[in-house]
C-alpha cells in the first residue's frame, strides 16, 4: 500500500486528535490497515473509536482486513517474507501471548503507551490483571457461549438448560454448529464426560485425556456444521439450519436483541476471554507513530464504555465499567447483557489462555486430522 504522509507541527500535542502525544517532527502515515473478526464485533469498533478518530483525523484512512481468526499464521508468513502490510492487529489472548513469544508483536509499556483513566488510574492498575502479556492491549472481555432456537417443535417444549445438551441427541435432535478449532470443544467435551471444572486442563494435557474428549466429540461429529467465522451460527439458527451451538455471546446479542431472532442464549459454561490489540513487530516508524496515536485514542476509559453500547462485550478498563450505559440505537439497558452480569456468571468456564498458548498448535493440527477423519 502506497503511504501518504504528514508531518506534525513541531510543537503540537494532538490530545484532541486521538489523544497520543505526537512528538515534534514526527511522521506519521495516513493509512492503517486494521485487522479484525468482521461482523457486529467489528461494526462496534467502528461505531465507537475508528469513526470519531477519522472524523478528528480527516486525512487519515482505515482499512479493514477480517482475518483475526487466522492472525498467527498470517504474521509468521509476513515476517517471513520480510513484508509486514498489517498495522494493527486483533487478537484473543493467547494468541497474544503466541505472537509475542515468537517476536512478532511488539512489546509496548502500557503506562507509556496508553491514556491514563478517567478516574486518574495508570494504565496498568486500571487494565489490572487483564495485561497478561507485554504485547497485549485488552479490550474486552467475551465469552464463547452457547444459543438455541426457541421454538423447535421435535423438543417437545423441553429447552436446554446446561452446555451437556450440546451433547444429548436424544433429547435435543437437531444439527449443531461448533467452531472449526479444538478451543472451548475439547473443554465442553471433558466437562460433559464427567471430568471436574478444576481438572480439565490437567486432563487435557495427556494423551489419554485429549482422546477422551475426542471420542466424546464423536458422539455427534456427523451432526456438526463447523464454522469458522462467528457471524455463521446465528445466521445458521436464524435460518433454521442449526437448532443449537456456539459463538461469541456478542453474536448471539445481535441476533437476538437487535434481529429479533428466535433464539435464547444458554449461559451455562461459558466460556470467559480477552480480546485485544497487538502491534506487528518492525513497523516503520511513520507508520508506528500512527498506530501508537490511534490505540491511545481506541483504548481510553470513554471509547471501550462507547464499545459496550454497540455489543455486549464488558470493557477491558475498570474505569470505563461505570460508564457503561444503554445500547445506542435500542436504548435497552446493557448491563445484564454484559457475560459478567451475576445472573449471567453463575457457572463460568475460565479459559486457560498460557495454556492454550503452550498446545494450541499441537492441538490445532490433531483436531484438523480429526475433523478430515
Amino acid at each position: 500500500m502506497k503511504l501518504t504522509k504528514t508531518l506534525m507541527a513541531s510543537t503540537a500535542l494532538t490530545l484532541a486528535a486521538g489523544g497520543a502525544f505526537a512528538e515534534a517532527h514526527v511522521e506519521m502515515a495516513n493509512d492503517m490497515t486494521l485487522v479484525s473478526w468482521g461482523g457486529a464485533y467489528q461494526a462496534s469498533q467502528q461505531n465507537a473509536y475508528v469513526e470519531p478518530y477519522l472524523e478528528m483525523n480527516p486525512e487519515v484512512t482505515a482499512t479493514w482486513d477480517e482475518s483475526s481468526n487466522e492472525a498467527v499464521a498470517k504474521m509468521r508468513a509476513m515476517a517471513e517474507a520480510n513484508n509486514i502490510t498489517w498495522d494493527l492487529v486483533d487478537v484473543v489472548a493467547s494468541d497474544a501471548i503466541r505472537l509475542c513469544d515468537e517476536g512478532l508483536a511488539m512489546e509496548v509499556d502500557h503506562d507509556e503507551l496508553l491514556a491514563p483513566g478517567d478516574d486518574g488510574s495508570d494504565p496498568t492498575d486500571d487494565f489490572g490483571d487483564l495485561l497478561v502479556s507485554d504485547c497485549f492491549i485488552p479490550q474486552i472481555v467475551y465469552s464463547t457461549t452457547a444459543a438455541y432456537r426457541n421454538d423447535v417443535e421435535e423438543w417437545g417444549g423441553e429447552v436446554p438448560q446446561d452446555i451437556c445438551a450440546l451433547f444429548d441427541l436424544e433429547t435435543f435432535p437437531g444439527q449443531r454448529t461448533l467452531e472449526r478449532r479444538p478451543i472451548n470443544n475439547m473443554e465442553w467435551a471433558l466437562l460433559c464426560d464427567g471430568v471436574a471444572k478444576e481438572d480439565i486442563y490437567d486432563v487435557l494435557e495427556t494423551e489419554e485425556g485429549q482422546d477422551r474428549a475426542f471420542a466424546k466429540l464423536d458422539t455427534i461429529k456427523d451432526q456438526v456444521i463447523w464454522w469458522s467465522a462467528a457471524a455463521e451460527p446465528p445466521q445458521l439458527l436464524a435460518d433454521g439450519e442449526a437448532v443449537i451451538g456456539s459463538s461469541y455471546n456478542g453474536r448471539w446479542f445481535s441476533a437476538i436483541e437487535e434481529q429479533d431472532q428466535p433464539i435464547s442464549m444458554l449461559w451455562d459454561a461459558q466460556v470467559f476471554d480477552l480480546d485485544g490489540w497487538v502491534i506487528p513487530a518492525g513497523l516503520p516508524e511513520d507508520r508506528l507513530a500512527r498506530v501508537k496515536d490511534f490505540v491511545r485514542f481506541a483504548t481510553d476509559t470513554q471509547r471501550l464504555a462507547d464499545q459496550a453500547a454497540y455489543i455486549s462485550y464488558g470493557p477491558a478498563r475498570m474505569s470505563s465499567a461505570p460508564l457503561v450505559g444503554d445500547h445506542a440505537e435500542l436504548g435497552i439497558a446493557m448491563g445484564p447483557h454484559m457475560p459478567t452480569a451475576p445472573e449471567n456468571s453463575q457457572n463460568v468456564f475460565v479459559y486457560n489462555y498460557e495454556w492454550w498458548a503452550d498446545y494450541r498448535d499441537d492441538l490445532d493440527a490433531k483436531f484438523q486430522a480429526w475433523l478430515a477423519q
